[in-house]
């Protein structure tokens, strides 16, 4: 059974939402720029999909302080959703153009997102085919699926931010509801990460361990044996798919091929030198506020 978040928290503002659609205790300012952007995106027949803390309360109950609200259009719609956005009084920003833009209206933001942060996929249709059905602020939207949720944030991995907790939950919440195979696939040829975090689940929570199918850990711990056996020449650093900044030591100055360089990623050279410029900047943000 999937839970439903009924509170969701905007910095210091709780925004409540009745199963009713009424809504208390919110901002109005906040929640009225909240419901117009939803408006404006099906009015225009953009899909979208809720993510970020709010997508993680609806799954599993847990809400949590966040200072915007992350919505996921298709790479191929940003610049159309933009210029809507635009046209109807709001502030635009092509934050970094290879996965985020922002909308502004005064002190309220969303965040747009089309790709991965790390170069490793973009938002497509898929995405929306996985989407479950929800409602914010009175109107239906969709939400993000409970794989994508956690394909994305295993890659959160920096030092002032870790989102193991969040895919912990999401297994204990509704594990049962995850289409394990698909998650599976989503992975890809980066089984390695899926892996350590079943085995992170298992040793958070000894008692649901078996909630994850049996037949995948066995699967990804035989590539993992498979793989002790066999040499691996090339000299590649994949740490930067999960921290941008942790390893840049290891791409900079000790002799590795950086992987968000390889062909199967989104990224060019010019998007990580303005990934990395910002490190500093938004290092500051995340520990002033919070984010999904």
């Amino acid at each position: 059974m999937v839970k439903r978040c009924t509170r969701v928290l905007w910095q210091t503002r709780i925004i409540t939402v009745e199963n009713d659609g009424k809504t208390a205790g919110f901002d109005a300012e906040c929640a009225a720029f909240y419901r117009r952007a939803i408006q404006l995106l099906r009015q225009n027949e953009i899909p979208f999909l809720l993510g970020g803390a709010y997508a993680v309360c609806v799954y599993t109950g847990l809400a949590r302080h966040t200072k915007d609200v992350d919505l996921f259009i298709r790479a191929a719609d940003r610049d159309r959703a933009l210029a809507i956005f635009e046209n109807n009084g709001c502030r635009i920003e092509k934050t970094f153009p290879h996965w985020l833009a922002k909308v502004y209206l005064g002190q309220n933001i969303i965040d747009l997102i089309y790709a991965a942060g790390n170069g490793l996929g973009l938002v497509d249709d898929s995405w929306f085919a996985r989407g479950r059905d929800d409602e914010l602020l009175g109107l239906p939207v969709k939400v993000m699926g409970p794989e994508d949720i956690i394909w994305m944030k295993a890659f959160i991995q920096e030092r002032e931010r870790f989102d193991g907790a969040d895919i912990a939950h999401m297994i204990q919440s509704c594990a049962e509801s995850i289409d394990w195979a698909y998650l599976r696939t989503r992975f890809g040829a980066d089984w390695r990460v899926l892996l350590s975090f079943l085995v992170l689940f298992g040793y958070i929570y000894p008692s649901e361990r078996q909630r994850v199918p049996a037949h995948l850990t066995h699967e990804l711990t035989r590539l993992l044996a498979h793989e002790q056996i066999v040499p691996f020449h090339d000299r590649i650093c994949r740490g930067t798919f999960l921290s941008r900044a942790q390893f840049l030591p290891d791409v900079n100055e000790r002799g590795y091929n950086d992987a968000r360089l390889e062909p199967r990623t989104t990224m060019t050279e010019k998007d990580i030198a303005l990934w990395t410029a910002a490190i500093e900047k938004d290092n500051r943000s995340y520990l002033m506020g919070s984010c999904g």
